[in-house]
């Protein structure tokens, strides 16, 4: 099954970004949380309160800040589109001589080099996006700042719950299997990743398993500095 259909693709930016850096976030900083207070040897109520606390306000952070820095992107984008669409109708020639060193960085030969300037020149849009994708590295498609943040508020809402999870329904050796459950988030959320990368997806999952690991282990051994 391929990821995204071509219309998919034109529509919009993907979100696999925003998911996985929210789900690995929610799973860390709430595991923290529980492994620190856990090893200071607090009760399992200062354990949700603190969760639901760090679930709800990290995450609307996450979201905000996903949001604003989305919103700057498609800002610059937009200023940059006005800045070279005026450039172009003043200086259509000198627009020309960039899109023709744009394509010949790309590897078209002098044979085709001409004609392929003359056929994108012909519609003023097509010869813009070339010209922000080639001299500025920028894509055509809008970012959607809100669908960014509602992406990332979603994914760190369903990953940071993993680890309250145990304590929420009173299982005993609530702290064992939170442990468990959210070392199998970190491994899944890998896995997940490696959809859309060369990596395999056990390896993929174990590097992110071994990244949740050691930001828990660092949670767990502060708060037992602390125990009471």
């Amino acid at each position: 099954m391929s990821d995204a259909s071509p219309a998919q693709k034109q529509n919009g930016h993907g979100h696999l970004r925003d998911i996985v850096y929210g789900a690995i976030d929610g799973s860390v900083t709430t595991f923290a949380i529980v492994a620190g207070v856990a090893g200071a040897g607090l009760s399992p109520f200062i354990i949700l309160a603190l969760g639901f606390a760090n679930v709800l306000a990290d995450g609307f952070s996450m979201a905000a800040g996903n949001y604003s820095g989305t919103k700057a992107e498609l800002d610059d984008l937009n200023r940059l589109r006005r800045v070279e669409a005026g450039r172009i109708a003043r200086e259509p020639e000198r627009a020309r001589e960039e899109l023709r060193q744009i394509l010949a960085g790309k590897g078209l030969c002098e044979d085709t080099l001409g004609h392929a300037v003359d056929e994108i020149a012909r519609d003023p849009a097509h010869m813009l996006a070339m010209i922000l994708e080639g001299s500025y590295g920028l894509s055509s498609v809008d970012p959607h700042p809100m669908r960014a943040a509602l992406a990332t508020f979603g994914a760190f809402l369903v990953a940071g719950m993993v680890p309250l999870l145990p304590f929420l329904l009173s299982l005993p050796q609530a702290f064992t299997v939170a442990t468990l459950l959210t070392l199998a988030t970190f491994f899944a959320i890998g896995a997940y990743k490696s959809r859309w990368s060369l990596s395999p997806w056990w390896r993929s999952g174990l590097e992110t398993l071994g990244i949740g690991g050691v930001a828990a282990g660092i949670a767990y051994v502060v708060g037992s500095l602390f125990a009471i």
